[in-house]
């Protein structure tokens, strides 16, 4: 007598494993295009300095107040807009990978 396994144990269907991939795939993708296209805002010294970025890390606006500008200490306004810049960057990519997470179920694919 042969033993019978419920459906679903035994062999794994392929073909559906491919599809899965295949729509999780196009979800990435489509989420990549997502977050290329959204605006992050970053800034430092309380608002002294405020960037825009897109999600291909492109700077779209640098705004700096007036009061963030001395003539005599220039080095703080360069180390304000460094600042403001690497917030963004960490924005868009805590972002990213919060987005990707969720598709992926947390997994790490490389490239993505």
């Amino acid at each position: 007598m042969k033993a019978r396994l419920p459906q679903g144990y035994g062999k794994p269907d392929v073909n559906a494993l491919m599809r899965q991939a295949q729509k999780m795939q196009e979800s990435v993708q489509e989420k990549q295009a997502e977050l290329e296209a959204a605006e992050y805002q970053g800034s430092a010294g309380g608002g002294l300095v405020e960037l825009t970025m897109t999600g291909k890390h492109q700077v779209t606006a640098l705004h700096i107040k007036p009061e963030a500008v001395d003539p005599d200490d220039l080095e703080m306004l360069e180390d304000l807009i460094a600042a403001a810049v690497n917030d963004a960057v960490r924005i868009v990519d805590e972002t990213a990978e919060a987005e990707m997470g969720k598709i992926t179920g947390g997994m790490n694919f490389p490239g993505l």
